[in-house]
């Protein structure tokens, strides 16, 4: 919560941040696509830094780092400050999604990893959910500083109660706490990345988080235009509660680790996969409700693929390059949101919303096709 909250709270306030500056849309986007790129820069030297300073403690510092950036962000006196504010932000955000996988890897039981990595993944759909809601009314009241303020002060008491919650690691030994010369030492950085790339199943999960991200930011940039506009005219009020859609994720990444738990992680993918292609496929019927229910089936998805694919990764790379592979997913994940989530526009400008949904049905078949040929049939590991 304290990390996804922060990441995309400007998203509810951004006519507030283009009015002010006097700047377009695109570039008041940019008060949110700063932290994301910081954050996808990012995640592979947060990995490094776990792996010398410990997880835990590289988490603590990462999340203090952003809560100050966070608080001090919204004082910004021109774009570029705030601009440079939110990218600092987004690189000390980084910590938390590198790492946090990695470390429940490590320290919760084999037989529960799939189910604790929901947890946490039900934690990112509270944190990104609070984040716009939270910002919005008090957007309202305040303008834009208030409103990404609210979202600061917030994500202290979360950051707070994680330092004062979180276990201490039992499961992993810093680099710097152990021998070199003890048989078993930790390859280097290169090594322990290149063993991840050259694996067949931690490229066929990457594709995962960099394809189904892309597709599922693409739905959320681009619907409320759709809705917005003829024939629908909802009003902007009400097409930003479409972000409620994302409590259906909360719900669905814990029960999908629990079923990869009974059944094998790869069948609750695929079947991930088709519910989210099923409510892909809903948005395509011309009536709101239809088109409501078909975001809540996408989400609900999207969420549950992505608990099982975030949370496979580290527990393939092994214990040398465990928190590589978390982090190499997470760049995946975070560079098909930057990239789909822009290009996929050009679809919504010369088809509208169908060329959006199609657009999206064909990165989740490529998502298939990569989980079939590159994922093992049955693994609860």
């Amino acid at each position: 919560m304290a990390t996804f909250a922060q990441l995309y709270s400007p998203q509810a306030v951004l006519p507030f941040v283009a009015e002010e500056f006097g700047a377009a849309p695109a570039t008041a986007a940019l008060a949110v696509s700063a932290s994301t790129l910081g954050l996808a820069a990012a995640v592979i030297p947060w990995s490094v830094v776990a792996d010398r300073l410990g997880r835990v403690p590289a988490m603590a510092v990462g999340i203090i780092a952003a809560t100050a950036f966070g608080l001090l962000a919204p004082f910004a006196p021109t774009l570029p400050l705030l601009l440079g504010a939110r990218l600092l932000e987004g690189i000390a955000l980084g910590a938390v999604p590198a790492i946090a996988l990695a470390y429940l890897a490590e320290e919760v039981d084999a037989a529960a990893t799939a189910a604790a990595a929901g947890s946490y993944i039900a934690g990112t759909t509270i944190g990104g959910l609070l984040g716009r809601i939270v910002a919005g009314p008090f957007g309202d009241v305040g303008a834009w500083r208030g409103g990404v303020f609210a979202v600061a002060v917030v994500c202290a008491a979360s950051a707070a109660l994680f330092l004062v919650l979180t276990p201490a690691a039992r499961g992993f030994t810093p680099h710097r706490l152990r021998n070199p010369q003890a048989p078993g030492s930790s390859p280097s950085l290169l090594a322990r990345l290149g063993a991840n790339l050259r694996d067949g199943r931690q490229l066929a999960l990457y594709a995962q988080g960099f394809l189904l991200m892309g597709g599922f930011v693409a739905v959320y940039n681009f619907l409320g235009f759709s809705l917005s506009a003829p024939p629908y005219l909802l009003p902007l009020w009400l097409v930003s509660l479409l972000f409620l859609a994302y409590l259906a994720g909360t719900i669905t990444s814990p029960g999908a680790g629990a079923l990869a738990g009974r059944f094998g992680r790869r069948p609750v993918l695929l079947g991930a996969l088709g519910v989210m292609a099923g409510g892909t496929a809903l948005t395509l019927v011309p009536t709101v409700a239809t088109i409501v229910i078909g975001l809540l089936v996408l989400t609900a998805g999207f969420f549950a693929a992505h608990a099982i694919a975030s949370g496979w990764a580290p527990v393939i790379a092994g214990t040398a390059g465990r928190a590589q592979g978390a982090s190499l997913y997470y760049l995946g994940y975070y560079g098909g949101s930057s990239l789909f989530g822009w290009s996929l526009g050009y679809a919504f400008d010369g088809l509208g919303w169908t060329g959006v949904a199609g657009s999206v049905l064909v990165l989740i078949a490529l998502a298939t096709i990569a989980a079939l040929v590159g994922l093992p049939a049955r693994s609860t590991a």
